[in-house]
This record gives C-alpha cells, structure tokens and sequence, in this order.
C-alpha cells in the first residue's frame, strides 16, 4: 500500500507539473526563437505606452493601450511593454479582474506600420508573431477574469487582441473588423484560433474572409460580444462605459480573489485540456480551496447560500 501510494502520489505531482507547463502561457520557448532577440528589435521602434493601474479594494485591474495619434496603434515599444505587464498581473495575488481598453475613445488598430514594414523578413515576421502569440496567450490565461471594453474600432492585431479576453463588451458605435486579408496576410498572434474557439469556423470563415464589419447587435448575434454597453450622452445615469464595463465586471468578482482565480483556473483547464487531464487540474485546484479561510467561513454559515 505505502508503493501504491508513493505511485500515486508521484503520478499526480507529474500531472501539476504537466498542467503547469502547459497552462504557463508559453505556447513557444526558447528552443523556438530568440525572445530577447526580437525584444530588443521591437524597442527600435518607440512610441506609445501600455499604461497599468490596479484598483486594490476591488482587485480589478485597468490596461490602456495609449497611443490616439496612430488609432492606439502597437509599436514595437508597445508590445515589449504588454508583456511586462502581462508579467506583473501574473504576480498580482490580490486581483481578481481585468479590463482592456484603449485610450481616447478608441480600441487598437493593431500594429504600428513602422514596426511593420521594418519587419518585413519572414524570419523577423515569424518570430514577432511566436512573441506576441506568447504575450496574448498568457493575457488570456492570467488567472484573472478579462474583459475588452471595445470602444471605436478594433481592427487587424487590435481586433485579435480582443480575443484574448475572456469577454468582450462593446461600446455604442464600436467596430471589431479582421482586416487582415486586406494586408495580403492572415492574423498572426493567435486571433484566428481564438475566434474558431468564440464563434464557431463558419462564422470565423465569414469573418476573415469578408473582413466584415461586427458592431454590437451582429457581436450579440454570433457571441463574439458578452454584452452591448449604453450611451451615456442618451441614457442618463448609466455612467460611463468604463463605470459600465465594471459594474459588469464586479458581478463575477465578487469573493475572495483565491477563490476567483480557482474559479478561472478550472474553467481554462477544462477550455484548453483533454477531458482527463482536465478533470486532474480541477481535483489539484479544488484542494487548493478546500478547508480554506473561505471555505471555512461558508462552512460556518447558519443557513445555506441563496
């Protein structure tokens, strides 16, 4: 029994250690490109900033993608810097939230042309695309629930970037459009897997193919958008859409940050792995709650949660 048992336990530290290589955001390593290489290439082209704030009492998180005088258009500074902050809210043990906006009324219209154009050798092409598929898979897997508030237009890159969400609430007015066939390419950071995943193929088809136009309603209709927001200059008292976004955001926030990130762990296993080893990582994570101070506290509850 005391060999059964040191199998066993063996047997389930390999699946964790498994899970968390997987589950670690890094869809290429250092065996597949240089990413200090590329890092140090992408700095060549300034402009723009990826700006952070952490809201502490309410674990909800603001990333502003800033640069309005190119459509917040990526720089190659730009996305050396998501990634940074994508690195601190992976360290970030108090959040529970996240909400993905562009500054001045506008999303991203993905990536600067300088950065582009400067890139143009498909080996430099390739290896901006193993970098960035890297940063907006481990956006999507932060153990935080995300949201991109869709403001304006999301077109090309900024469009894939929505993806890389966990939802997506769209503004009065606002447009996703994957442009890309219009640039002679495909998307490249991992927005075209994701969108199968959201939407279905044949919608994905549609929509990378016609480079169609989705505004709130035809989001709502295909379930690319969690939810259409409202014009506060019409309707009086809804707030902004940034008051909008997280009211709607602190609905599904609400605990105990260990628990909401147990919450997001579960439900990105069971998204990403096969069946068996995602029912593994849901026992793993289930014990990291269990007889926890949350737990405990329910536990002691007079009456049971309504």
């Amino acid at each position: 029994m005391r060999c059964h048992f040191l199998k066993m336990s063996h047997m389930c530290g390999s699946c964790t250690r498994m899970w968390q290589r997987r589950m670690s955001g890094r869809v290429y390593t250092e065996m597949d490109f240089d990413q200090e290489e590329i890092k140090a290439k992408l700095l060549g082209f300034p402009g723009g900033s990826i700006d952070l704030s952490k809201q502490d009492e309410s674990g909800i998180a603001i990333l502003t993608i800033n640069n309005p005088s190119h459509m917040n258009a990526l720089s190659g500074t730009m996305m050396v810097q998501l990634e940074e902050k994508v690195s601190q809210l992976e360290q970030w043990a108090d959040g529970k939230g996240l909400i993905l906006k562009g500054a001045a009324g506008t999303f991203c219209s993905g990536s600067d042309l300088n950065a582009v154009k400067a890139l143009s050798e498909p080996q430099d092409g390739m290896k901006m695309c193993m970098f960035m598929q890297n940063v907006q898979t481990r956006l999507l897997r932060l153990p935080l629930i995300s949201v991109a508030l869709v403001e304006g237009r999301a077109l090309g890159g900024g469009a894939e970037l929505t993806t890389a969400c966990d939802f997506r609430l769209m503004a009065p007015g606002s447009v996703i459009k994957f442009v890309h066939k219009h640039m002679g390419v495909v998307p490249g950071w991992g927005g075209a897997a994701r969108l199968v995943h959201l939407v279905g193929s044949r919608n994905s088809l549609k929509l990378l193919c016609g480079a169609s136009k989705v505004d709130p309603e035809f989001g709502l209709y295909i379930r690319l958008a969690d939810g259409a927001l409202k014009d506060p200059q019409i309707e009086e008292g809804v707030g902004t859409v940034l008051q909008q976004a997280e009211k709607w955001l602190s609905h599904y926030t609400q605990g105990p940050p260990s628990v909401i990130q147990a919450m997001k762990k579960v439900a990105l296993s069971g998204r990403e792995l096969p069946l068996v080893e995602a029912l593994r990582t849901e026992k793993e994570v289930f014990g990291t709650v269990w007889g926890g101070p949350a737990n405990l506290q329910a536990l002691t509850r007079k009456s049971k949660y309504k």
